[in-house]
């Protein structure tokens, strides 16, 4: 108050006293209350919410599975509307996601479709285990174009290759891509695998693997239910029986190198019962109970 009173009361020309300027040094000061009561709250275990348009410091910068885009991008509305804080997210398969971050992306928040990315990072001591959980889970299907009128019984011995014809089964990069390890561990179990790995084309990511058969050029592929569900352009023929791959679950954990203090607040809401809605919405399964 002695700061303010000491400031010259300068008058408009109609001689009423114009309105003092805050000093820039006290806004500063405002926002590092403002983070500091923040970071509190979330120590207690309290999540807060700040209303639209509050001063805040940083956006938050997730970097997740291409598989995840659409619930993500849509949590991230969300959670933009409630707080003021921008979500910036970042989408390709995990395995490209972790090499950014081990070459020192500026990640805040790093979101796996499986598991062995996740402790990657995590034997390099690149994101803070106290924060790792299993965010959720999905199903592993096959899709053909949407006027396709492929079908197929997926038992052992099934002749992939004969429904294939002259073209190829798209999925993800079995080296290094999630879910291509998933397909290849699925026609593995059911006796294929030899026989399909020639006829493989092999994308980048989920989504890229989506878009191939979206577009004709791919008669089959190997992608996730919760893609299917987004693209017009697909229809599902076939669900793979659980036990013929590993357990599809999505790991999310805090970077260890963030220092943005609203990676935790956006963090605690990935976690909510809102956005835990949003990715049920999408057709992922919440593993974990809203708020843990």
């Amino acid at each position: 108050m002695a700061i303010r009173n000491a400031l010259p009361r300068l008058r408009t020309n109609d001689g009423q006293p114009a309105p003092v300027a805050r000093p820039s040094f006290l806004r500063t000061v405002s926002r590092r209350a403002a983070a500091a009561l923040m970071a509190g709250a979330l120590t207690a275990g309290v999540v807060v919410f700040s209303a639209p348009g509050a001063a805040q410091a940083q956006d938050v910068l997730v970097m997740a599975a291409a598989s995840m885009k659409n619930a993500v991008e849509k949590i991230g509305g969300q959670f933009q509307a409630k707080t003021g804080i921008k979500v910036t997210p970042s989408f390709a398969a995990s395995s490209a996601l972790a090499k950014q971050i081990e070459n020192g992306a500026p990640a805040d928040i790093f979101a796996s479709a499986d598991l062995e990315w996740m402790d990657y990072l995590e034997k390099r001591s690149l994101i803070d285990p106290k924060t790792r959980i299993n965010l959720l889970g999905n199903d592993l299907v096959i899709v053909a174009p949407k006027d396709s009128t492929a079908t197929v019984d997926l038992k052992p011995g099934v002749d992939l290759v004969a429904l294939l014809g002259d073209g190829r089964l798209a999925t993800g990069d079995p080296s290094n891509v999630p879910v291509g390890k998933y397909a290849q561990a699925a026609l593995t179990k059911l006796g294929v695998w030899d026989k399909v790995e020639p006829k493989l084309a092999r994308a980048d990511n989920v989504r890229a693997a989506l878009a191939l058969v979206s577009r004709g050029e791919a008669p089959l592929g190997i992608v996730y239910r919760t893609d299917a569900a987004v693209d017009k352009g697909v229809k599902i023929i076939a669900t793979f029986p659980k036990d013929t791959h590993p357990a599809i679950i999505y790991p999310a954990a805090v970077t260890a190198a963030t220092k943005n203090p609203n990676a935790q607040l956006f963090f605690s809401y990935l976690k909510s019962g809102e956005a835990l809605a949003v990715f049920a919405e999408f057709g992922f399964v919440p593993l974990t109970n809203a708020g843990q």
